[in-house]
C-alpha cells in the first residue's frame, strides 16, 4: 500500500496546523459560521444533528493495522467507542467535540492518516474494488490508478471550489464492484487491441435529488492519458456547471443539459489543450504507482489440498462451512480465500463497529493477512489474503467478536445511511428500519432461499444509502413534519446499472418490514428456477408488486 514520503507528511503536518488555528479563532468568535463553514468542510468536519460529524479519508478502502489501532484509540478517547463505514469507504466519527477535532487530526496525521477533501464542493476520496489485487476475474489492478487519481486531485488548487462534490470511482474486473455507471466520473480498465490495457471514461452518473446511470464520454483512452482526460472533465465542470442552484449543480445536470454528445465534445476541446501536457503520466510515473502495490510473501500451497482440506473442515463443522461458503471467495492464489467481514449483525446499526472490535481486527490482519484490511462500499471489511488453513482459526476469533454473520451479499447485508438519528439534513430515520427489517428476516435459510438481495436504505434525497441502485431500495421523506418511507425497486449497480422505480404512495415506519414481506412473497411466488430478485423484477415489471403490496384488506 502506499506510504507517505517527506511531502506527504509535511503537507498533512501543515493542514493540522492550519486547520487548528482556524478552528481556535471560530471558537473565539473572530471567524464567523460562514467563513469557517468551506474551511471545515475541507477538512472533513460536518455540524449534524446532535454533534459534529468527522468523516476520515480511507484512499481506495485500504488500511493497514497500525491505522486501524490509531482508529479504536481515537473513537474510544474522542468519541463514543464506535465508527462507522461510510459507502465512499470512509470511516466517520459521529459524536467528536469540535474543540478536540485538530487533536484528532494531529492523532490521524501520525499514522499517515487524515481527513482532507472527504467532504466539500471538491474531488472526493476514489473508490474501486474492495477485492482489487486478489480477485480471480480482475483484468488489472486498479489502485496504482487510484493512488495517482488521489495525488493529482488531493489539493489541487483549480478544483478546490467545484460547483459541486465530485466523486470517482475505478473498475478493473469483469465484475463491477465499484459502482461505476453511479459517479461523476467512472473509470473501467478494460482490454484493446494486441492485448494493450487502456481506460472508457463515463461521466455524468450520480444519485441523490435527480438519479442518472453515467454516460460513455471515451471508449478507448491510452493510459498516458489518464490524468489529462479527467483534468479536462474537470474544467468543463468546473466552467459550466450551475452555481446558482445547489440542487442542479451536479455533472450529470451539466451532461443532461448540454447532451452527451456535446459535452463529449467540449471535453475534447479541453483535452486537445492538455494532452501531452505536463500531467502525461509517464511510465516511469506508471511503473512507480505500482510499485506501492507488490503481491505480499504468498505461501506455496497445492491449490488441491487446500480445497479439499477445507471441504473437510467445512463438513465436520456445518456453522463454519455456511459462513466459508457464505463470507468467502475464490482468490487468484492458490490456498487463499477473500474473507468478508460482516458489519450487519442484527441489532446493530449497519455499518458502525466498536473500538474493540477494531482493535481485533487489527491484530487478526497481522496473523492472518498481512497486516491490512479493507473498507468496502457496502459498508463492511475485508481480509483480503488469508491461507485456506487458517479459515477455522480466523472464523472463531470473528465468532467471539460478533463478526461472522454468515450474510455477506444478502437481503440483511443491507446499505444504510446514518440517518434522522444523526444527520441534520435526514428527513427520516435509516437506522431503525434497518434493524426492523434485520429483526424480521433473521431466518438465515429464508435470506439463503431469496438469493442475492441488495436492500438500501436513504434518510433523504442525498441518497447516502444508494437507494436507488438496491434491488430493493427504501427512501425516508417528511410528510407534514412525519416520516414516511418510498420504496423503489428494481435498481442496480452492476454492469446492468439501473435506478429503481417507484412502488407508489410511501408507508409508515411500523409498516416497513410487512411491506418488504410483500415484496419478498411476490418475488418468490413468481420467481422461476434459480432466477434472481432483479431478474424476476425485470422480467415481470413492477405491477404484480404493486398490486400485491397495496392490496386492499391484504
Amino acid at each position: 500500500m502506499y506510504v507517505y514520503d517527506e511531502y506527504d507528511q509535511k503537507i498533512v503536518d501543515e493542514r493540522v496546523a492550519q486547520f487548528r488555528d482556524q478552528t481556535e479563532r471560530y471558537l473565539a468568535g473572530s471567524l464567523s459560521d460562514t467563513e469557517f463553514l468551506p474551511l471545515r468542510l475541507q477538512n472533513g468536519l460536518y455540524v449534524q444533528r446532535l454533534a459534529p460529524m468527522l468523516r476520515i479519508a480511507v484512499p481506495y478502502g485500504l488500511l493497514n493495522s497500525t491505522q486501524l489501532r490509531k482508529l479504536a484509540q481515537i473513537s474510544r478517547d474522542f468519541d463514543k467507542g464506535y465508527a462507522h463505514i461510510s459507502t465512499r469507504q470512509n470511516v466517520q466519527l459521529n459524536w467528536p467535540r469540535l474543540e478536540e477535532v485538530p487533536d484528532i487530526l494531529a492523532e490521524l496525521a501520525g499514522v499517515q492518516m487524515h481527513a482532507i477533501q472527504t467532504s466539500g464542493n471538491c474531488i472526493r476520496n476514489t473508490t474501486t474494488d474492495q477485492y482489487a489485487g486478489v480477485a480471480p476475474d480482475e483484468l488489472e489492478d486498479p489502485r496504482p490508478w487510484c493512488e495517482l487519481i488521489r495525488q493529482w486531485s488531493t489539493l489541487h488548487p483549480e478544483f478546490a471550489f467545484l460547483p459541486r462534490k465530485f466523486k470517482i470511482a475505478v473498475c478493473g474486473s469483469a465484475q463491477d464492484r465499484a459502482a461505476i455507471h453511479a459517479h461523476d466520473i467512472g473509470v473501467e480498465l478494460l482490454r484493446g487491441e494486441n492485448d494493450e490495457m487502456g481506460f472508457r471514461i463515463l461521466a455524468g452518473g450520480g444519485l441523490g435529488r435527480t438519479p442518472v446511470i453515467g454516460s460513455v464520454v471515451c471508449e478507448w483512452l491510452e493510459k498516458k492519458h489518464l490524468l489529462t482526460y479527467l483534468e479536462a472533465i474537470l474544467r468543463v465542470y468546473n466552467q459550466n456547471g450551475r452555481r446558482d442552484n445547489k440542487y442542479k449543480a451536479r455533472i450529470k445536470i451539466l451532461v443532461k443539459a448540454m447532451g452527451v454528445d456535446a459535452f463529449r465534445d467540449a471535453v475534447e476541446q479541453e483535452w486537445a489543450r492538455l494532452k501531452d501536457g505536463p500531467t502525461t503520466l509517464t511510465t516511469q510515473e506508471i511503473a512507480r504507482a505500482r510499485s506501492f502495490f507488490t503481491a505480499p510473501p504468498y505461501r506455496q500451497f497445492d491449490a488441491a489440498e487446500s480445497r479439499s482440506v477445507l471441504e473437510e473442515q467445512a463438513a465436520a463443522e456445518p456453522i463454519f462451512g455456511n459462513w466459508v461458503r457464505r463470507n468467502t471467495r475464490e482468490h487468484r492464489v492458490a490456498g487463499y480465500r477473500i474473507v468478508d467481514i460482516s458489519l450487519k449483525a442484527t441489532g446493530f446499526a449497519p455499518g458502525d463497529i466498536t473500538d474493540r472490535q477494531l482493535e481485533l481486527l487489527a491484530d487478526l490482519a497481522d496473523r492472518y493477512a498481512f497486516g491490512e484490511i479493507r473498507t468496502t462500499h457496502q459498508q463492511n471489511l475485508v481480509l483480503a489474503d488469508v491461507a485456506s488453513e487458517e479459515l477455522y482459526d480466523l472464523w472463531q476469533e470473528l465468532q467471539r467478536a460478533g463478526l461472522a454473520t454468515p450474510n455477506i451479499g444478502y437481503l440483511t447485508d443491507m446499505i444504510c445511511c446514518p440517518g434522522g438519528d444523526y444527520c441534520s439534513l435526514a428527513n427520516a430515520k435509516s437506522i431503525p428500519v434497518a434493524e426492523a427489517i434485520q429483526a424480521r428476516f433473521e431466518d438465515l435459510d429464508y435470506l439463503y432461499d431469496l438469493g442475492p438481495l441488495e436492500l438500501n436504505i436513504s434518510g433523504c434525497m442525498n441518497a447516502c444509502g444508494h437507494h436507488h441502485i438496491g434491488h430493493i431500495g427504501i427512501l425516508g421523506v417528511d410528510k407534514k413534519g412525519q416520516e414516511f418511507y418510498q420504496v423503489c425497486l428494481g435498481g442496480s449497480q452492476s454492469r446492468d446499472a439501473s435506478i429503481g422505480k417507484i412502488l407508489g404512495p410511501s408507508f409508515r415506519q411500523e409498516e416497513m418490514p410487512e411491506v418488504i414481506q410483500k415484496i419478498l412473497s411476490t418475488y418468490v411466488d413468481l420467481r422461476q428456477e434459480d432466477e434472481t430478485f432483479l431478474a424476476t423484477y425485470r422480467r415481470v415489471g413492477i405491477d404484480p408488486f404493486k398490486e400485491r403490496v397495496y392490496a386492499q384488506g391484504d
